[in-house]
């Protein structure tokens, strides 16, 4: 637990700050947001407000997790922990960093061109595939082995699992390392894609991100304190899950690192995340699903990015079927936006909704547990 706090509290100083030298640099190389022409009157305030705000926190994500690691060669040696570096956290940062790089060269073009295009839909989705496909063959293809005092192997496991999962794996649906992989760089475009649709508001997208990785501390910290790979748990309703104590750290330290980054993302914002942070954090938010063995829940702890992703699909293909809008500007938070609400109104009550999906998940998480062992 140490560590995870440690990484939590090292994350949100060095954001918070590192973020207003971002925006003096930013600001100084005339990195500023492109605004849509035909984008809301309100925001056209906005336009010139430093972006790729996003390089901030995963830079204090990856020096956090170093903190977290010295913290870690501190713990008894009868505890178990990964003091050495892992295949997962190799995983979950390479995809947050790999995820971001996308979204940098999006955000570079954006502002090299001064206009809000950035490269192209497909260039994108390219990349995205690019980054789920290896970190997914990663996750699916190269195991681990732990080792009790004796010498003997006790845990053998991989990043990602061949069955579908929600709670835990589902064995009735093991699906093959190959679909495995396919629904890896599936999950990783969704989630990418999702935080990226959601961002627009200031400090929406980062809030709620915040509130889906604490939900994914928790939830590994709990697989660590049950793993079947500690010889100290005897209860046979364990969690079956690779460096769980990783994912809690590195959950816990983007986490800390967004809320740090959040003091000046909040309305009005000084500084954007841009697609960098964006599709850095779905990236992230995308490893924890699969590392956690909870893809299934993830619809639900990221309720709101589902929410927001479906009404930009239900209102291209309404107007694609019958030429109509359902909704008066997708994404959701702007159709608000024209039906007079104040962005600060659409914020607090989008994150909100982001915590009753969050609420709804650990309760689903953790009832499933003590059902089993009540």
């Amino acid at each position: 637990m140490r560590a995870v706090i440690v990484a939590i509290g090292v994350a949100f100083l060095v954001s918070l700050l590192t973020t207003p030298i971002a925006i003096k640099v930013f600001t100084r190389l005339k990195a500023g947001q492109p605004i849509r022409s035909i984008g809301l009157a309100s925001n056209q305030g906005k336009k010139g407000t430093p972006t790729m705000g996003g390089v901030v926190f995963i830079i204090a994500t990856v020096i956090a997790y170093v903190a977290g690691h010295l913290a870690l060669t501190t713990l008894p040696d009868q505890q178990i922990a990964q003091v050495e570096p892992t295949i997962t956290a190799l995983v979950l940062l390479g995809l947050m960093v790999f995820s971001g790089a996308v979204g940098f060269v999006d955000d570079f073009v954006k502002v090299r061109k001064r206009n809000s295009g950035g490269i192209s839909a497909r260039a994108k989705l390219i990349g995205q595939i690019l980054v789920g496909a290896v970190f997914g063959v990663v996750a699916l293809y190269f195991p681990s082995s732990m080792t009790d005092a004796s010498g003997a192997i006790t845990n053998v496991e991989t990043v990602g699992s061949t069955t579908l999962s929600f709670i835990r794996d589902i064995p009735a649906l093991e699906v093959g390392k190959v679909a495995s992989v396919v629904i890896f760089i599936f999950v990783v475009m969704a989630a990418t894609n999702g935080v990226n649709l959601t961002d627009g508001l200031d400090g929406l997208a980062t809030g709620a991100s915040v509130m889906v990785l604490a939900a994914y501390a928790l939830i590994a910290f709990w697989q660590y304190r049950h793993w079947c790979a500690d010889p100290n748990y005897t209860e046979d309703y364990c969690y079956t899950v690779r460096d769980p104590l990783e994912i809690a750290l590195i959950a816990g330290a983007a986490a800390g690192a967004c809320v740090g980054f959040l003091w000046w993302n909040t309305s009005p914002a000084r500084i954007f995340m841009g697609d960098t942070g964006a599709l850095g954090l779905g990236g992230l938010i995308a490893g924890m699903a699969m590392s956690t063995r909870t893809v299934l829940l993830l619809p639900i702890i990221g309720g709101l990015f589902v929410i927001i992703t479906m009404s930009v699909v239900i209102q291209i293909i309404s107007f694609k079927t019958t030429g109509k809008r359902v909704f008066r500007m997708s994404p959701l938070q702007h159709h608000f936006e024209l039906a007079g609400w104040s962005e600060v109104n659409i914020v607090v009550r989008f994150w909100i909704i982001a915590g009753i999906g969050v609420a709804i998940a650990l309760g689903l998480f953790y009832s499933e547990f003590l059902a089993n062992v009540g």
